[in-house]
């Protein structure tokens, strides 16, 4: 019998040690989260397709980054997100080898190294005033044995040696207020020419030596007048409208003298009328009118005559022009034809001429195009091909060749506006979505490699294997919900106003929609996605209806612009229904009622203080005056230092009756002292968030009531002069002041000064507790504050006797108009991270204890325990204390490598994170975005409530097995020495 013990207890120790990790290993990534990079809406590209190298293009973008993308397949090799303020105004490629940018207005050029991104240097060129950055580099241009970059900017002409960066003179253009337009040098001469304007009445010529700076020449001549910038049709040629719009003026420079020539449009074009625009010339010697929706190609002749060459539609793009191998010039045309687009290539000189004309079939879904950058490629019967880079309306880039589609990115996702979370549909009885066959030997070798995986001696490829087929048989990716509520659609709004669902299991995109109401049009110029809110989210007829989200937008960017609505259904990715340009949108509440269609109600106040009820029906109506008395928000006027509180009064008069439209009444207000407090952040509780218990019990058995409002409005202002960022005020300019208010009444519950502190201030509410972010500048350290507010009132209801004889106050009607008896524990910590962003996980039922997720300066994801921001720490806490959970009293807050939710990713620009909760009340879901998309689970209790994906049942079947038959050949075993011993 002992024998058969000692196996079961080597059983027992080999299997039971198979399960003692907890961390992530290299093979787990990708399992629960994943992570995509994006680059932004391209503005420049440049092409760089030398047969030694790798064929690329070098790209910058809206979002301040520039990258450097593979031509084959559009992957990132390297990418560099500047910052937030440091726009990228010009890129180009020196010496073959350099990627030259021009940013912040002309005050910044960087060069960088073509293969792998490292930045080689770095020049601030400084001026005395703002001006058109312009960006000029020569080939085979030296100065003492350098290359030369000419840049202009803030007044100044710099030449810049390409090598180290270094200015090798300079010459200020803007001292008589002269606008300098273009940078001109003639190839092969020592002069350089600066064309600018003065206003809309004088253009001048100045003439630099390249060498020197010495200013050679200097030109002006006064015109009639004229408006708008100059076009330049050509180094010495360019082409601007005169002041009454019907003239069309071409000034020529030559020599460094000046002429001019005018042409009446009436002329050029028959029944000429409405309004002009001279566009950009992309195309030499030639310019383009956009008249009434169409665009007319004009061609400049000998001294300054003009010649119509041709006449588009509206939805049309044009590529500047590329130098072929023969010496001629090349540019591309796109124009839309419905889900089609037809792509030509015509040489500059000869616009009948067709290089290559394709008809490309395209989704209508991306809109039109707006940029078109074009480059070509020796094919082997020793004619030219082309490659065309497209940028579409919704932001995506796209690489055309040979009439197909090469590759696509959707880098609309990186400007995401807003987001929220859907469910996705319930699985039908007798319906899979994905069906998973695996044969016996399949299986066989699969168990075998978990196997080796789990005995750690699987090889690399083992370990890919393994990957590989964790992807293929897991069900994260099925279109239908699961049990325990992992898999979702996140639905996320973009700048360019187009709608994305994502799976939660893979991060791929479901459907997508570009919306037609955030399209530009007459009616709306300049439409933008403001916010996404829940429309209807079904529950009792989940089988019945889909839910659906409600999408509002502006047509400008100030709050009394006209307003747009949609509603999108999302589960297909199909608009419902449309409004607008409607009413303007200031503000919108999501009420906490819905129909019988279980549609949410919500409140769109505009500007003139009218609220507007939706959806638009009888039912709603009705429910909606039933809780009229019920429904306070509060506004902050920022510039203006006060904050007010509104509540719904009667119906608005209007000249058209408009029953679902009330006027507002202002209920409170307080002022704050202008001279000494501006409004820096302001934090409210989650309208859907959970709270599992009202009380808390101390070490001591001290019960604790939590004051749960969510009425309740965390306000933080800094002195006036504290606005700017970390640095720019003193220690006696500076303070911080917070305060806790009921935005019913006004009241103010708790107010706290930091003397000596300032912004940036990120603040997070959740339950009972508050947690706000800024800058100490006494101990030069960023500092983490909490505070906590709990009900006094209340604390007479552990009182056993009045709870016999019923004069507790348990049952008694809470109003906010009733004083609150509140008290607060509050406590700051030192912190060594700047933060852009935070946030705080949810769960379904609010037991899970809570994580503060940060996202950090560098761009990271930090999840910090609550625990460590709990006011109550202490130097020495009991023994009790210790029980409860309360971690000894530190002055910083640690960071923990293994906490950074993103691992050794980055979430570039990081803007928002998004907490959604599952039906598993340990786990909840993350969604971090910016430049990046970023998406995983987080347990910050662990997985109290499950089994982890990645638990190998098989193994444990094994091991059941392994064990009963130990059992069973330890018993014969011992049967037979029993048998011997009585026969002795």
């Amino acid at each position: 019998m002992n024998v058969g013990v000692r196996v079961l207890l080597l059983l027992f120790l080999f299997f039971s040690s198979t399960y003692t990790a907890f961390s992530l290993y290299e093979d787990q990534v990708g399992l629960m989260d994943w992570h995509q990079q994006y680059i932004g809406k391209v503005k420049h590209a440049v092409f760089h397709t030398q047969k030694a190298a790798r064929k690329r293009v070098v790209v910058s973008t809206e979002e301040n980054v520039v990258a450097s993308l593979d031509l084959r397949h559009g992957e990132i090799f390297w990418r560099h997100v500047l910052g937030p303020n440091d726009v990228i105004d010009e890129i180009d490629i020196a010496l073959g080898k350099y990627v030259i940018t021009l940013s912040s207005g002309g005050s910044v050029l960087r060069a960088w190294n073509l293969p792998d991104g490292q930045m080689v240097w770095e020049s601030a060129l400084l001026g005395s005033k703002s001006s058109k950055p312009l960006l000029l580099i020569p080939t085979n241009l030296k100065v003492e044995r350098d290359n030369v970059i000419f840049v202009y900017g803030n007044g100044f002409i710099h030449a810049v040696a390409s090598i180290d960066g270094e200015v090798i003179w300079k010459k200020e253009l803007a001292s008589e207020g002269v606008d300098v337009k273009q940078l001109i040098y003639p190839h092969g001469s020592d002069t350089i020419y600066a064309v600018g304007s003065l206003g809309l009445s004088r253009v001048d010529v100045y003439q630099l030596n390249v060498k020197s700076g010495e200013l050679l020449n200097y030109n002006n001549i006064f015109p009639a007048g004229f408006s708008g910038d100059l076009s330049f049709v050509r180094d010495d040629t360019a082409v601007a409208l005169d002041s009454t719009g019907t003239i069309l003026v071409s000034i020529r420079f030559q020599n460094g003298e000046i002429s001019f020539h005018q042409t009446h449009i009436s002329e050029l074009i028959q029944g000429f009328s409405g309004a002009t625009v001279i566009l950009a010339s992309k195309i030499p010697g030639m310019f383009s009118l956009e008249i009434n929706r169409s665009i007319i190609f004009i061609k400049v002749i000998n001294e300054g005559k003009m010649k119509v060459v041709d006449k588009l539609g509206h939805a049309s793009a044009v590529s500047e022009s590329l130098p072929l191998s023969d010496g001629r010039q090349a540019f591309s045309l796109v124009q839309h034809n419905d889900d089609k687009i037809l792509l030509n290539v015509k040489l500059a000189d000869d616009w009948a001429s067709n290089l290559l004309e394709e008809t490309i079939r395209m989704d209508h879904q991306r809109g039109l195009v707006h940029k078109v950058f074009i480059n070509s490629y020796v094919r082997t019967d020793r004619s030219n091909g082309f490659r065309v880079l497209i940028v579409m309306e919704d932001h995506s880039l796209l690489l055309l060749q040979q009439g197909e589609i090469v590759w696509s990115r959707e880098d609309g996702l990186a400007s995401v506006v807003d987001v929220t979370a859907s469910e996705l549909p319930l699985e039908k009885d007798g319906v899979s979505v994905a069906k998973v066959e695996h044969n016996l030997f399949e299986w066989l070798q699969g168990h075998l490699l978990k196997l080796k995986g789990t005995l750690m001696i699987a090889t690399p490829d083992d370990v890919a294997a393994i990957l590989k087929m964790r992807l293929q048989s897991s069900e994260k990716s099925k279109l239908t919900r699961d049990r325990n509520g992992f898999r979702k659609l996140i639905i996320v709004l973009t700048r360019a106003g187009k709608l994305f669902a994502l799976h939660t299991g893979d991060g791929r995109i479901v459907w997508s929609l570009l919306l037609n109401s955030l399209r530009k049009s007459d009616i709306c110029e300049n439409p933008r996605g403001i916010s996404l809110h829940k429309w209807q989210d079904p529950h009792h007829h989940a089988l019945d209806e889909n839910p659906s989200v409600l999408v509002v937008g502006r047509c400008g960017h100030s709050s009394d612009s006209a307003g747009v609505l949609s509603i999108v259904d999302t589960y297909t990715g199909e608009e419902r229904s449309n409004m607008g340009p409607t009413h303007s949108i200031a503000h919108i509440i999501p009420l906490p009622f819905t129909d019988s269609l279980e549609q949410r109600l919500h409140l769109l106040l505009d500007a003139n203080r009218h609220t507007h009820l939706y959806p638009r029906t009888a039912e709603a109506l009705g429910i909606f005056q039933r809780e009229l008395g019920n429904v306070y928000w509060y506004s902050a006027e920022t510039d203006n230092g006060i904050l007010r509180g509104h509540a719904v009064k009667k119906n608005c008069v209007l000249e058209v009756a408009d029953d679902f439209c009330f006027d507002t009444k202002d209920v409170w207000s307080i002022v704050l002292p202008s001279e000494s407090e501006k409004i820096a952040a302001t934090a409210t509780r989650s309208l859907n968030e959970v709270v599992h218990t009202q009380t808390k019990v101390t070490a001591d058995q001290e019960v604790m009531y939590k004051y749960i409002s969510k009425n309740l409005l965390f306000l933080a202002t800094v002195a006036p002069k504290a606005v700017g960022p970390v640095g720019s005020v003193t220690l006696d300019e500076s303070s911080l002041v917070v305060y806790l208010i009921d935005t019913v009444t006004g009241r103010i519950l708790h107010r706290m000064t930091h003397h000596g502190s300032q912004g940036p201030v990120h603040a997070v509410f959740s339950e009972n507790w508050v947690v706000y972010h800024y800058f100490n500048l006494r101990a030069h350290r960023y500092e983490m504050s909490v505070i906590e507010i709990y009900d006094q009132a209340r604390a007479d209801n552990k009182d056993m006797l009045k709870l016999v004889f019923g004069t507790h106050n348990l049952t008694s009607p809470i109003t906010a108009y009733s004083r609150p008896e509140v008290f607060t524990k509050s406590q700051s910590y030192f912190f060594t991270h700047s933060v852009k962003t935070i946030a705080v996980t949810s769960t379904a039922k609010g037991i899970t204890s809570k994580q503060i997720l940060l996202g950090t300066i560098g761009d990271q994801v930090l999840a910090l325990d609550k625990r460590f921001l709990d006011p109550r720490r202490t130097l020495n806490p009991t023994a009790a204390e210790k029980e409860e959970g309360i971690i000894p009293l530190t002055d910083s807050l640690p960071v923990i490598p293994q906490s950074y939710v993103t691992h050794a990713l980055k979430v570039e620009g990081v803007k928002g994170i998004v907490t959604v909760p599952t039906k598993l009340e340990s786990t909840t879901l993350v969604f971090s975005y910016g430049i990046d998309l970023f998406f995983t689970r987080l347990a910050p209790s662990r997985t109290y409530d499950s089994l982890t994906e990645d638990f190998s049942y098989a193994l444990l079947l094994i091991t059941i097995v392994a064990l009963l038959a130990a059992i069973f050949v330890t018993w014969i075993w011992s049967e037979k020495k029993e048998l011997q011993e009585k026969w002795r």
